[in-house]
């Protein structure tokens, strides 16, 4: 009888695929779905191994599956902007059809859904720090005595900082942050590269589009904050140096202001044994800051 359940919850489901699924990654989200009574789930852990097992069909059969965050109040906003019955499977359908366009997703590649959901709850979260902080830029409208775009121009100098930051960085594995704390909303980017061809970094785009524009609207807004890399090379130990936004450029943190930054609890502000075979020191000389006009917005 179970086994009979298991095969009409996956034809479900397969009802409910076109080429991408949306996935009900929290309990909260799920209840909020079980109001409809074409949506024939009762538990959580069962939907999620249910999930799982229809992903490693789909891809024993060659299909690829994008996996896309379900947000059950977007769905139901979708449905009512165009005057659909949200407790249709076809609609359902057709609103996961577009979230692969437009909303946060991850390839499945075999991963379990342990792994599967951490990375598209990251992905979601990356998309929305992206979105707020380009917003934020929109509104800043342009310079008043030279009649800049200002949001562009802190684009254009976001974009050259970063790129001096990893022409500058040791040969390696770079993991870079972006911490800005001024806005209505705490913001913190992450960019990973790794050494590419030809000496030149290899940087996922979506990443470097976020962290260039969580930097610019610290620097536009000169708000608090700062950047810090770490760079790994095999055989040597790791390297940590950082900058703090100050005004609307960056300003070298000391080996010393570094390492206390690392060795002490956010939260207690408690000193934390530093890690071993770490090197924490002042950053390489990015050059001259110019202008990009005749003024700083």
């Amino acid at each position: 009888m179970a086994h009979t359940d298991h095969q009409t919850m996956r034809r479900v489901l397969r009802r409910e695929i076109a080429g991408t699924i949306g996935l009900l990654t929290d309990e909260h989200d799920f209840r909020a779905m079980r109001r409809y009574r074409t949506f024939t789930f009762d538990d959580h852990t069962t939907y999620l191994q249910q999930v799982e097992a229809l992903l490693r069909t789909r891809a024993a059969q060659g299909n690829h599956t994008t996996v896309a965050l379900f947000d059950p109040l977007e769905y139901a906003e979708y449905c009512e902007e165009k005057g659909l019955d949200p407790d249709l499977p076809a609609n359902r359908t057709r609103f996961t059809a577009e979230l692969a366009t437009t909303g946060p997703s991850v390839p499945y590649e075999g991963q379990p859904l342990t792994d599967l959901v951490p990375a598209l709850v990251d992905e979601a979260i990356r998309q929305a720090t992206w979105e707020y902080a380009a917003t934020l830029l929109a509104r800043l409208g342009t310079c008043a005595t030279c009649g800049e775009d200002i949001g562009r121009a802190a684009l254009t100098r976001a974009s050259a900082l970063l790129a001096r930051i990893l022409a500058t960085a040791p040969a390696g594995s770079r993991h870079l942050v972006c911490s800005v704390s001024g806005t209505p909303e705490a913001l913190v980017a992450v960019l990973h590269a790794d050494d590419g061809a030809e000496g030149t970094a290899h940087l996922d785009d979506a990443e470097a589009v976020e962290f260039t524009t969580v930097l610019a609207l610290g620097l536009a807004t000169r708000s608090p904050g700062g950047l810090v890399m770490r760079t790994s090379a095999p055989g040597s130990p790791d390297r940590v140096y950082g900058w703090r936004l100050r005004a609307d450029r960056l300003e070298p943190l000391t080996a010393g202001e570094v390492f206390d930054a690392y060795c002490t609890d956010i939260e207690s502000g408690d000193l934390i044994s530093p890690e071993s075979d770490v090197d924490y020191c002042e950053p390489p000389d990015l050059g001259e800051e110019r202008p990009l006009s005749g003024h700083r917005h």
